[in-house]
């Protein structure tokens, strides 16, 4: 705020209107110095290789095992029911000794739970399948 000290025309003591902005930019100016000390601090991150994104094509060979996962759990090879876990262990053991060992495609419905999933991973673990790979939807196009 501002004060006149002298006298002005008939004594009359006169109230300035006017703001003084001077503390206000000092304020700024010291906030925008500690914003821009602390930001770099902020950013620093450790470094890593971050996985890249990559979009392979799926090749489908006949000697390729696909296994679904429908909504309720159950496990099919190709379009056949398999029974249980034991069996799809069985099936799968019989195919890991070939040479060379066929990939297992697992595609699981977006509605079932993890768990079926992953026992049908775990069932190819079992089983000494080596390569198995997930069939995804691609993303939509567009907006």
């Amino acid at each position: 705020m501002g004060m006149n000290v002298g006298s002005s025309s008939g004594g009359e003591d006169e109230v300035v209107s006017t703001i003084n902005t001077t503390p206000l930019v000092d304020v700024m100016l010291v906030l925008l110095i500690i914003f821009l000390i602390t930001v770099p601090v902020v950013t620093q991150s450790i470094a890593l290789n971050l996985p890249k994104e990559t979009n392979v094509v799926r090749v489908t060979k006949p000697e390729n095992i696909e296994l679904s996962v429908s909504k309720d759990g159950d496990v099919y090879w190709g379009a056949k029911l398999v029974p249980d876990m034991e069996e799809l262990v069985k099936r799968l053991g019989k195919e890991s000794v070939k040479n060379p060992q066929p990939e297992v495609h697992i595609r699981g419905d977006d509605k079932s739970r993890y768990e079926s999933v992953g026992r049908v991973v775990f069932a190819c673990q079992r089983a000494g399948i080596m390569k198995i790979s997930f069939v995804t939807e691609p993303p939509a196009r567009g907006g």
